[in-house]
């Protein structure tokens, strides 16, 4: 094993993050194609399905910032790593115990369990963006961090697209326990190839910056970190306005293929293929969201419009998309507005963890994890309280609310100053 040091094996590392991070989803999201049938199987409504959605969403959310703070401890490398083998083992188990009740389990069994193996999932899958992030910023320089990370967060969009097809090519002919067996291979490889690499060190400009100007965060204690970037107005703001983007994009992640299957009454094969558009679209717009960030800040824009113009668009077009998809009656104009909005709603994600990296420095990894402990607390509560709304009010106003909720994230960041709270990291 040699250690990376050019500027090519940089980005090879950045690359395998992204790989990482994409295995990673198809465990995260792999129930959530296979619900209808386990839905169809046990008898379960669409709020016990939402329970189990959220069960993983718990333990994300309450080890996320754990997480973060053991990726700054042990590095991107030894935490991916050791994680990977993790996210197999689990999302066998969630095949493997079920099918032990022989077919014969009761409703509330089924639910116990999937809930129970959701949350720890959920728990070992809450430090993988942290980790990937104090990676970036680790290894990349700051001017290219937007392109970096929305390589990264790309995975949200790649895992995405590939699951549907994937696992539904799988649980057609051979059962939804096969296809959740199957979505853990990539996890697999991926853990065997971390096996393989060494962490590399810090970029030569950030060397440079830390010989010059020592990071304050080495020498803070875990609370004392946190304290400081809670009193930084620009990062409470920005982790308002990400929890707001959680709650409207989780939807998507979660309910998007049902609600092709149940609401648009579309079949099986046809809401495979339609779910998979909005993850292709948003594996295109994710990085080029942070291209383009990136190029705004370089160009006449500077740091801060150069960082709050794509979140603004971005979020604020989500929420009209969503509201034109919510009111149509037709269904294909549904099911392509929604899949609009869901790219754009996932085209800020480069800014959001750029801003996050320059605010918390060499503590990347908790600066994140707290950002998306909010992201992921705004994703706690939709995949529940949106087919509550919908079996109470609709499904129409359910979605008008995830519109409205996409416009305030985006008007949020007219008071985010990524200048002002990169000084105040420094």
């Amino acid at each position: 094993m040699t250690e990376p040091t050019t500027g090519h094996a940089r980005w090879g590392m950045v690359l395998l993050l992204a790989a990482t991070a994409t295995a990673a989803y198809l465990c995260r999201v792999n129930i959530s194609v296979a619900g209808a049938l386990v839905m169809q199987e046990y008898g379960l409504t669409q709020v016990q399905m939402g329970r189990v959605f959220s069960a993983f969403l718990l333990g994300y959310t309450l080890f996320m910032l754990p997480g973060g703070l053991l990726a700054d401890t042990w590095g991107a490398r030894r935490t991916l790593a050791v994680l990977a083998w993790g996210w197999v083992a689990v999302t066998v188990l969630q095949a493997g115990v079920v099918s032990g009740t022989g077919g014969g389990g009761s409703a509330l069994t089924v639910l116990a369990m999937l809930m129970g193996l959701r949350f720890v999932m959920g728990v070992l899958a809450s430090p993988t963006y942290p980790a990937a992030v104090q990676g970036v910023a680790r290894w990349v320089p700051a001017s290219a961090h937007g392109l970096a990370n929305g390589l990264v967060i790309g995975s949200v969009g790649l895992g995405s697209a590939i699951a549907p097809p994937f696992i539904t090519a799988v649980m057609v002919p051979w059962g939804w326990r096969t296809a959740m067996v199957a979505s853990a291979l990539p996890a697999f490889l991926i853990a065997i190839v971390w096996l393989f690499v060494r962490e590399p060190g810090p970029s030569p400009a950030r060397i440079a910056r830390e010989v010059i100007r020592p990071a304050r965060a080495e020498h803070e204690s875990h609370a004392q970190v946190v304290t400081r970037l809670l009193r930084v107005p620009g990062f409470v703001l920005l982790t308002l306005s990400y929890t707001l983007q959680g709650y409207v994009g989780y939807i998507f992640i979660f309910w998007f293929y049902l609600y092709l299957v149940q609401v648009r009454h579309f079949t099986l094969v046809q809401s495979a293929a339609i779910s998979s558009l909005p993850w292709v679209l948003s594996t295109v717009s994710i990085p080029l969201g942070g291209v383009i960030s990136d190029r705004l800040v370089r160009g006449r824009l500077g740091l801060i419009w150069g960082r709050r113009l794509v979140p603004i668009v971005g979020m604020g077009g989500a929420g009209v998309f969503i509201s034109i998809g919510a009111h149509t009656t037709s269904a294909w104009v549904a099911a392509l507005s929604l899949a609009v909005a869901t790219a754009l709603v996932l085209s800020v994600e480069g800014p959001f963890w750029s801003t996050v990296a320059g605010i918390a420095g060499s503590r990347s990894g908790t600066g994140g994890a707290i950002m998306n402990t909010g992201c992921n607390l705004g994703g706690l509560i939709s995949p529940m309280l949106t087919p509550i709304l919908g079996e109470i009010f609709g499904w129409e106003p359910a979605l008008h609310v995830a519109a409205g909720l996409s416009v305030l994230a985006a008007v949020a960041w007219f008071w985010i100053s990524p200048a002002d709270a990169a000084s105040s990291a420094r």
